[in-house]
């Protein structure tokens, strides 16, 4: 187009940023439940590490926003004692948890423990599920 002529070309409205979005592909896709399960615990500070949300699904194990804040209560809990890792019971399920990182490391039922052997944490905690 010319204006007085001086050609003038057209500029998008939005400038390209060079950061392009990434669409997941099929097999990257997540679950529902791993977006759910992420998001109600990001909304409880508390993070589900990979090899526990993979060991959850895996044993079919599914955690309520309810079951969560019961978590998030313990985790503030062994905090407050000075605990960093700690074997957390709630009900039939066994859990590993880094309680600085605020991360659910690993996560089981109870008799899915064979050797009932837990390693490397520095304190236990029982927690009575509503």
């Amino acid at each position: 187009m010319e204006i007085k002529g001086t050609r003038i070309l057209p500029q998008p409205l939005v400038q390209n940023t060079g950061v392009e979005k990434k669409m997941p592909r099929d097999k990257e896709a997540e679950s529902f439940q791993d977006i759910l399960l992420r998001e109600l615990a990001a909304a409880r500070q508390i993070k589900i590490s990979a090899h526990a949300r993979k060991r959850l699904q895996e044993r079919k194990i599914t955690l309520t926003g309810k079951d969560l804040d019961n978590i998030a209560q313990a985790l503030n809990r062994a905090g407050s004692k000075g605990i960093r890792d700690s074997l957390i019971i709630y009900g039939d399920l066994a859990m590993v948890a880094s309680i600085n990182n605020r991360t659910i490391v690993t996560a089981m039922h109870n008799e899915d423990a064979s050797e009932k052997i837990f390693t490397n944490i520095d304190g236990a905690m029982f927690v009575k599920k509503n």
